[in-house]
């Protein structure tokens, strides 16, 4: 697996698809990068007391690590022309990927798809033929983005077209992305591989029998995600009417904060970042779950997403609030695990409104908490997941 921009021990990456091609018999090596010397923790913390060796084994999975910093100008070249690819795949991601002299390369990101484009011509010509997979998080470039002028997503979505030329699979996280990518080229193999996580096993109904409610973000808050301000305002509205609590699983990145107002620090529970495997528990006594993407106009990646939380959430019988963005949308409509606000531009007193009605309706929100669950069960846990990353592999490896 070559990694470029994300931390070793990603949810997707590491806990999920790594370890399961690991139970599936697979030798599974992560190529990753450090920063300042540091690998990092999810949430951007840099990691200074082990993993200090440039390579290990952790869990069963063997980590090889390169410098974040040396490999930026390099793999940055994939926006130059193609004749000039060459100078690029003189990189430490690359050169390291060649290294391992594996069967299946799997990329992560743009620019680690860059590498795996080197990889795979270098070791064609050693007469070597390898599999390249694009596991693709999101679109890059999303056509939607401002940041970017439109004459470099254009550069950035051209290469990609190239790059996918030379890819065996694509593998994405939503079915609007696939169709998304199918509309480019209806030839591409891809397969949707969904942000699950593996079924909880000790999972009860929750009865939903309390007056009030007891709400809850996971993930981060940054600049795009989980605003502070909306909770603060959510809170603030809820706990003016009924008993109300909102549960922060996760929250603010390295170097960031999140100062609580005085009279809302009984009221706003943080419990930092938590280990993978004990989200469950924080998650007993959360009836709602909140997501909210703003600026949708502005990000066709926001409008397509099906993040970790949303499935986080549904795992744990937890049905959804959020607002319009058109594909988890579609599945609380679908699937009747959830409320969508009827706006792209939801405000927290749209949210706080939505929050009330489920407080006084328990009847329905254990209906939806019911489905939600019922539908993991059935189609979207991890263990399904898994089943399709096993078949990628296994007609890759015997086409």
């Amino acid at each position: 697996m070559l990694v470029a921009e994300h931390p070793f021990l990603d949810s997707r990456i590491f806990k999920r698809e790594a370890k399961s091609l690991k139970n599936l018999g697979y030798d599974v090596t992560l190529i990753v990068p450090r920063k300042d010397g540091y690998l990092f923790d999810i949430d951007g913390t840099p990691i200074k007391d082990k993993f200090t060796s440039s390579s290990f084994m952790h869990e069963g999975i063997k980590i090889v690590t390169y410098s974040f910093e040396e490999s930026r100008a390099p793999l940055s070249k994939v926006v130059a022309p193609v004749s000039k690819w060459e100078q690029g795949f003189s990189n430490p991601l690359t050169e390291l990927g060649i290294q391992q002299n594996a069967d299946v390369y799997h990329a992560h990101e743009y620019l680690s798809l860059f590498a795996g484009i080197g990889v795979k011509r270098l070791l064609k010509q050693r007469n070597k033929e390898v599999k390249l997979i694009y596991d693709s998080h999101e679109l890059t470039p999303d056509p939607f983005d401002p940041k970017n002028h439109e004459s470099h997503r254009n550069n950035l979505k051209e290469k990609l077209l190239i790059m996918l030329k030379e890819v065996d699979q694509i593998i994405t996280i939503s079915h609007s992305i696939k169709s998304w990518f199918l509309s480019q080229d209806p030839t591409f193999s891809v397969e949707v591989i969904y942000n699950s996580h593996p079924l909880v096993k000790e999972f009860q109904p929750k009865d939903f029998t309390g007056n009030g409610l007891i709400a809850c973000y996971e993930g981060n808050i940054d600049y795009k995600r989980g605003s502070k301000d909306k909770i603060i305002q959510i809170t603030e509205k809820c706990a003016d009417s009924i008993g109300f609590q909102f549960k922060i699983i996760g929250g603010t990145r390295f170097g960031d904060t999140f100062k609580l107002p005085n009279h809302l620090k009984d009221k706003i529970k943080l419990t930092g970042w938590v280990d993978y495997y004990s989200i469950t528990q924080h998650m007993k006594d959360v009836e709602v779950g909140w997501i909210d993407y703003e600026d949708l106009h502005e990000s066709l990646n926001r409008s397509y997403a099906m993040p970790n939380k949303f499935f986080s959430y549904l795992n744990n019988g937890v049905p959804i609030v959020v607002n319009r963005s058109h594909e988890m949308e579609s599945f609380l409509r679908t699937h009747r695990c959830g409320l969508v606000i009827n706006k792209r531009d939801a405000t927290a007193t749209d949210y706080a409104e939505a929050m009330l009605y489920l407080a006084n309706n328990k009847k329905v929100l254990k209906q939806m908490s019911l489905n939600a669950r019922k539908v993991m069960e059935e189609t979207y846990c991890w263990e399904k997941m898994e089943n399709r990353l096993d078949n990628v592999y296994h007609e890759l490896l015997n086409n």
